[in-house]
């Protein structure tokens, strides 16, 4: 375990998936993250690298060549190498190897890097192309996982999400693992969408056009909560394991596959090009409150 502090937070990571493991408030002792049981779903904040979502089939064609890649890709099952730069800055990197080569032919190199500051925890993807001469193709995203616990005092239906912009939530359906080409539409009362866990009984809800940057999440019984804000992410995910206590956020550059997708990779929605010798970056952070 990785663990960075300061007068507000304490946040733990490990350096399989350079995954979050934990947001605790030293205010007021409130843990912000999943706890990962295993009953539910074990995971707390995993990267999705090099792809999001799944792919028709768990394949995909390159220059003529079939590959296959699980949902979400590989990167969280990886160990990253790990650098801690001070007791509230902390980065881990993970780059090809001759297996991931196999079934994903790029050379690259993904740092994902944590800060704390005050009550915010910023964590940034960096990638990068380290090859002299092919493009590389990938596609990121977030899926950190926050906790609604259920107490004496409070339910899951007591939680809320508000939006900072829109007015009304379009969502993609998800139809074994690929994009639905139909949509729904949820209208929200002062851009709010009260918490339930039938919302999540048929997967995530898929925004293609979200027009919000910041995501809180309130109840009704007390005044904490947090905000999520993200920046240049053109699609967007909310899901919760069924009956789980949890909401994801998810961030997203790329998107599962559509159900009329060719599967050729330079295709895909959302898929990104990064030239020879280039970097790229996006981040987002939460304030705990």
């Amino acid at each position: 375990m990785i663990n960075l502090e300061n007068e507000y937070l304490k946040v733990s990571f490990a350096s399989k998936g350079a995954e979050l493991q934990s947001i605790k408030s030293k205010q007021n002792d409130k843990e912000y993250l999943w706890d990962g049981n295993p009953d539910f779903w074990a995971k707390h904040s995993p990267v999705l690298f090099p792809i999001v979502g799944g792919l028709k089939n768990n394949t995909y064609y390159f220059e003529d060549q079939k590959y296959q890649l699980s949902r979400h890709g590989f990167a969280r099952d990886h160990e990253f190498q790990v650098t801690q730069v001070s007791t509230t800055e902390a980065s881990f990197t993970f780059r090809h190897t001759p297996e991931t080569l196999k079934i994903y032919p790029f050379k690259f190199s993904l740092k994902i890097s944590y800060a704390l500051k005050d009550n915010t925890l910023t964590c940034t993807y960096a990638v990068s192309n380290p090859d002299d001469t092919n493009g590389l193709l990938f596609s990121i995203g977030g899926h950190p996982a926050f906790a609604l616990p259920a107490t004496e005092q409070l339910k899951y239906s007591d939680y809320f999400l508000e939006f900072n912009t829109d007015d009304e939530l379009v969502y993609h359906k998800i139809e074994g693992d690929l994009i639905d080409n139909e949509t729904m539409t949820i209208k929200l009362t002062n851009k709010t969408l009260p918490l339930k866990h039938e919302l999540f009984y048929e997967d995530a809800l898929v925004f293609k056009n979200l027009k919000s940057n910041l995501i809180s999440i309130k109840n009704t019984k007390n005044n904490h909560g947090l905000t999520f804000q993200f920046e240049q992410f053109p699609f967007f995910g909310i899901w919760a394991a069924k009956d789980a206590d949890f909401v994801c956020l998810e961030p997203w550059c790329g998107i599962a596959d559509g159900i009329d997708h060719n599967q050729d990779l330079k295709n895909k929605e959302g898929i990104i090009e990064l030239a020879p010798g280039s970097e790229w970056q996006r981040k987002w952070s939460v304030v705990c409150f």
